[in-house]
């Protein structure tokens, strides 16, 4: 009887110290999106860019040097990582179709955290908005993602009459820009940073997924005068270029008419300042959200994901933007920092955008996600940084095919650590590869190269292994 009664009180006690111990706090998730940002950085060792935050959050985390996107277009970019499936599961490839007209039934990112009794919420730019054209709306929007979603606009919007414009036709797709006398938080992306702030401030005792999307540094690329002062003319260059260069690149790798849409030295130095302005203004909003972190003391609980949709060329090859398969607009930057990640580290590992879903789901323990994504989680990468990892990126984009677009044809690219391989229309319409230990600049396309033969079999059994893995 005694031990009975001895047994019971243990069992209380037990029991009490249970209730009394707070629940495990979920991990809370910053998602910051950055629209057209190439990987001009200092963390990733440009000389010139001042980028102090993005910085600061790259020595807190993880870097990845090789991070690709799936497709470089914003809307099928951004569609592919909000869903953890590869364009062609999608078939979203242009600006206009909503993924939820193929697959209606789909959970995305912030739908399963949603599921998982997190508070999710988007700010700005996350699904495809035109840029400019549609700040301040919904956009392309999907709206079962979202518990609340706000969409800004700034003074940049009002300014638009006042916008240079080098190349012509659209601002969406020009080399155009303004030196804006307004101050920093009446712009777009600094209301961006004041409601996602808000939003920390409002939900800081519950967990959440708060999404962060920004508009630069796309064009037009317009910024606050103090930010554009911070990259004299002077000290910038014009793209090196000879028309050999562009008549030497594959019809089909090209996705511009005309060389540097047939602008000036002069006036493409100037897009250049405007786009580094850009990126200046970003990193300065982005540090404002990781001050409030600080200071709301979530910083401890919060992990951190920093990316953006693609790459964005400035003229290498004669090219600028996106919508082509070099390094430039395929590659793009990605910062993990938080909770469980090792600070400071920088990973050579090859790594995609469909990679992200499962990382996120695997490193907050959500339930729930569905089984055949064909990404992989990048945990073993936040731990060790150099970890085994032998996943190559594929990146896809679409051709037109003719002057009335009645025959598209894709482009595929695999790029694992150290090439990348490209088939134009299956091969038919071309074939590349580029050795980046040695040809970092991909002046020197290989793949009729018979020393290189076994390579590019090598490469193209990589390409249709990962073709295969919708």
């Amino acid at each position: 009887m005694k031990n009975f009664v001895f047994a019971c009180l243990c069992l209380c006690l037990i029991s009490s110290l249970a209730l009394s111990q707070p629940a495990q706090r979920k991990l809370n998730v910053l998602f910051i999106a950055a629209d057209d940002l190439n990987n001009d950085l200092g963390a990733y060792g440009h000389p010139f860019i001042k980028t102090p935050n993005l910085d600061k959050l790259a020595r807190r985390g993880v870097r990845f040097d090789r991070a690709y996107n799936q497709y470089p277009l914003c809307s099928p970019s951004r569609t592919s990582l909000l869903t953890g499936l590869r364009p062609d599961t999608t078939t979203v490839y242009d600006l206009q179709k909503h993924f939820r007209s193929v697959i209606p039934d789909v959970v995305t990112l912030p739908q399963l955290f949603q599921r998982n009794g997190y508070f999710a919420a988007r700010i700005g730019k996350l699904y495809h908005y035109g840029n400019p054209g549609q700040i301040g709306t919904d956009g392309l929007d999907d709206a079962p993602s979202w518990n609340v979603r706000i969409n800004p606009r700034g003074i940049d919007k009002d300014e638009e009459p006042l916008i240079i414009n080098h190349s012509g036709g659209g601002l969406g797709s020009s080399l155009s820009f303004y030196a804006s006398p307004a101050p920093d938080e009446q712009h777009t992306d600094g209301k961006v940073a004041l409601e996602t702030i808000k939003l920390l401030e409002a939900n800081q005792d519950k967990p959440f997924f708060i999404a962060a999307g920004f508009y630069r540094p796309h064009c037009p690329y317009v910024a606050p005068k103090k930010y554009f002062d911070l990259y004299p003319l002077e000290k910038i260059a014009a793209p090196a270029f000879k028309p050999e260069d562009w008549d030497s690149v594959l019809p089909a790798s090209k996705w511009m008419a005309k060389a540097h849409f047939g602008t000036t030295p002069q006036q493409q130095r100037e897009a250049i300042q405007a786009y580094y302005a850009s990126i200046s203004f970003l990193d300065a909003n982005v540090g404002r959200l990781l001050d409030a972190l600080d200071r709301l003391k979530l910083t401890d609980n919060t992990l951190i994901v920093f990316w953006s949709d693609h790459g964005y060329l400035l003229g290498e090859h004669g090219q600028w933007m996106k919508q082509t398969l070099f390094e430039g607009a395929a590659r793009n930057p990605l910062l993990i920092a938080g909770p469980g990640v090792k600070a400071n580290q920088a990973s050579p590992r090859t790594v995609e955008f469909v990679d992200l879903y499962p990382t996120l789901a695997d490193v907050c323990s959500l339930t729930g996600a569905p089984a055949s994504l064909p990404g992989r989680s990048l945990r073993p990468l936040l731990t060790n940084a150099k970890a085994k990892w032998d996943k190559p990126a594929l990146t896809q984009v679409r051709r037109a095919g003719g002057p009335n677009a009645a025959n598209p044809f894709m482009g595929y690219s695999i790029r694992n650590e150290r090439y990348r391989y490209t088939e134009w229309d299956e091969g038919r319409k071309g074939l590349e590869l580029y050795d980046y230990d040695r040809d970092p600049q991909e002046q020197k396309n290989l793949a009729n190269d018979v020393s290189h033969a076994k390579t590019v079999e090598q490469m193209k059994r990589l390409l249709h292994q990962a073709r295969g893995s919708h």
